[in-house]
């Protein structure tokens, strides 16, 4: 579940900085791969006392506040510029308050397992549109082979053959609009943010403000002020975004700053199996051959299109 996409640091001489922290990346990696595949389940336990605004509001909210935290003790400023942030409000709209909303509103109608599943074909996505939208990547047989693939395993996870028989078209069209978003996202952000000179810390907890502020203003138009307020639920909306939002957007930015963006992107292949574990133990969901089965060949087909073509 990337939310943002922004340029590495560098450091002066022009070679990339990888700070080091205490604590080995492979564990902030294995952490970040947790919070993320429990992202989908807390959505559902939301769903289940809110509407999928408040969920995607209070997210927003709880996620926004760690990263005003980071910022307040790194002594972080926002970025400058009015352009700067018209183009921040775009990204916010397309990697945060759209596909979150959309995996939202999914979850009201299929199983967060389904969800997390949805969500790793964003880097087939990605592949799909950079091939026409960014004239430096290239067509492969490799990476054509590998969108092959990964269609096949969608058609997979759908059940194709039982023509989509007990699976919710609208719920899942939504779950896969989402993971459009992250790409298109990820593009216009490549080509209107890159060489800002703001951190990648400023740059985002502006980016996830300026979609708090967006959802602020969507949610009382199509949502009423709850009489209840479940506990259950309203803790899954907090973690759902001081932990799955704030701290995990955090996580990642540290893994990309130390071992940079290729390293840092195969957290998604782990999400939807960690999603899938926790919505079968914990929620109890049903889950038929099919499903793991094409998890599987979408991974594969989205590894493939994420290799990087011989020169």
């Amino acid at each position: 579940m990337t939310t943002v996409a922004t340029p590495r640091t560098a450091s002066p001489t022009g070679t990339p900085a990888r700070p080091r922290t205490a604590l080995d990346w492979r564990i902030r990696f294995g952490v970040l791969s947790l919070i993320w595949g429990f992202s989908f389940l807390l959505i559902k336990v939301g769903t289940d006392g809110y509407a999928p605004f408040q969920v995607t509001f209070g997210r927003l909210l709880f996620g926004t506040a760690v990263l005003v935290a980071a910022m307040a003790v790194k002594r972080e400023r926002l970025p400058r510029g009015a352009r700067t942030w018209g183009h921040l409000a775009v990204a916010a709209l397309l990697l945060n308050a759209l596909p979150f909303s959309l995996f939202a509103y999914s979850e009201l109608t299929i199983p967060s397992t389904l969800a997390g599943i949805c969500n790793a074909t964003s880097p087939l996505w990605g592949m799909a549109l950079s091939l026409v939208a960014l004239s430096e990547d290239r067509p492969t047989r490799r990476r054509v082979a590998g969108l092959g693939i990964g269609f096949l395993g969608v058609l997979t996870v759908l059940g194709v053959w039982q023509g989509f028989h007990g699976l919710d078209a609208t719920g899942t069209a939504m779950a896969l609009l989402a993971s459009l978003s992250y790409p298109v996202g990820w593009i216009y952000v490549r080509r209107t943010l890159a060489g800002t000179g703001a951190s990648h810390l400023s740059m985002t907890g502006a980016q996830l403000l300026l979609a708090t502020v967006q959802l602020g203003v969507v949610t009382p138009l199509f949502t009423t002020l709850p009489s209840r307020f479940p506990v259950v639920p309203l803790l899954a909306i907090v973690a759902l975004g001081a932990l799955g939002t704030g701290l995990a957007i955090f996580l990642q930015y540290g893994i990309v700053a130390e071992v940079g963006p290729t390293t840092a992107q195969m957290v998604t292949y782990f999400i939807p199996v960690i999603a899938t574990a926790a919505g079968v133990a914990i929620l109890g969901e049903s889950l038929a051959w099919s499903t793991p089965v094409g998890a599987v060949i979408v991974l594969a087909g989205a590894a493939l299109t994420q290799g990087k073509p011989r020169r």
